[in-house]
């Protein structure tokens, strides 16, 4: 082989997306939107309640 076909070989090479990746921008993007919902859920109680302590744990179990 000569240099130009290392050189085609290496044009041709094609990557691919690691799974891993958007996994885990997915599960980034699920705690993203449990916070979010735990933070709603928190400031609906205290409307409700105004002397909720904010100690939502404790409710959900």
């Amino acid at each position: 082989m000569n240099r130009l076909d290392y050189g085609s070989a290496l044009d041709t090479v094609i990557e691919r997306p690691s799974r891993s990746r958007s996994s885990n921008k997915k599960r980034k993007w699920r705690e993203i939107e449990a916070l979010q919902e735990r933070h709603r859920l928190l400031k609906e109680l205290q409307n409700i309640d105004n002397n909720f302590d904010g100690e939502l744990d404790n409710l959900l179990m």
